[in-house]
């Protein structure tokens, strides 16, 4: 798969239905998502970091204290929300790496390159994930 990180791609590039399904070029586009991806949710983790580094809480009124504290709670669960989402990145580009890609882990059906497009860490087809919803809800309800 290094041929991947040399494939050139014109910069309006939109994978197709017509192409050959997980091409070396499709693959290449979704690599170079999720990277892009990856790397937007670590600089704004850093700029997180920056800006707790260098305004600490020091409200002098307790309302205004923990209306900020409110703010940076909200703040962090959403930095460890995107925490959890680059190990589904990681997982995706290592999916990318051994071939299996694009394809659902439940049924090895070609997942639609619409929802790929939309969730490009997606590792079911929309009917299987579907069909796990229900089945969790279910199991969750007894």
């Amino acid at each position: 798969m290094a041929e991947l990180a040399r494939l050139e791609l014109p910069p309006n590039y939109r994978p197709h239905a017509d192409e050959e399904f997980m091409s070396e070029r499709q693959l290449a586009y979704f690599k170079a998502k999720l990277l892009k991806w990856k790397a937007d949710i670590l600089e704004e983790s850093k700029a997180t970091l920056a800006v707790l580094q260098s305004e600490p809480l020091r409200e002098p009124d307790s309302t205004d204290r923990a209306s900020s504290e409110t703010d940076w709670g909200i703040e962090l669960r959403t930095r460890d929300r995107q925490r959890k989402l680059i190990g589904k990145i990681d997982s995706a580009l290592r999916r990318i790496d051994s071939g299996d890609y694009g394809y659902c882990e439940i049924s090895g059906e070609p997942i639609s390159l619409g929802r790929l497009e939309a969730r490009p860490i997606a590792t079911m087809t929309l009917e299987a994930q579907e069909k796990h919803e229900r089945e969790e809800r279910v199991s969750r309800d007894d």
